[in-house]
C-alpha cells in the first residue's frame, strides 16, 4: 500500500504543481495587462498635458498680441496728443510774436544770452 500511497502524493503534488504553473502564468498575463493599462494611462495624461501646455501658449500669445495692439493704441494716443499740444504751443508762440513782436524778440535775446553764459562753462 505504500507504493499507491507515493503514487496518490505524487499525483496531488503534480496537481498542485500544475495549478501553481497556472495561477503563476495568470498572475502574469495580469502584470502584463495591468502595465498596458499603466503605459496606456501615463501616455494619456502626457497627451493631456502637451494639449494643456498648447492652450496655455495660445493664451499668452493672444495675451501678448492684445497687450501690444493696446500699448500701440495709446502710444498712437499719447503721440496724437503730443502733435496736438506741440501745434498749440506753436500757435500760441505764433500769435505772441504778432501781437508782441519787441517783446518776443527780448526773450529771444535774454534766452539766447542764458544759453550762451551756460555753454561756456
Amino acid at each position: 500500500m505504500s507504493n499507491a500511497m507515493e503514487d496518490a502524493a505524487f499525483g496531488e503534488e503534480e496537481t498542485l504543481s500544475r495549478r501553481l504553473e497556472k495561477d503563476l502564468t495568470a498572475v502574469k498575463k495580469d502584470i502584463a495587462h495591468l502595465s498596458e493599462e499603466i503605459v496606456d494611462a501615463v501616455n494619456a495624461l502626457a497627451s493631456a498635458a502637451q494639449d494643456r501646455g498648447r492652450r496655455g501658449f495660445r493664451q499668452a500669445r493672444a495675451n501678448v498680441d492684445e497687450a501690444v495692439s493696446g500699448a500701440s493704441d495709446r502710444a498712437g494716443a499719447l503721440a496724437r496728443t503730443a502733435e496736438d499740444a506741440a501745434a498749440s504751443i506753436a500757435d500760441s508762440v505764433a500769435d505772441a510774436i504778432q501781437e508782441r513782436p519787441v517783446t518776443a524778440v527780448a526773450v529771444a535775446a535774454g534766452i539766447g544770452f542764458i544759453l550762451g553764459v551756460a555753454w561756456r562753462r
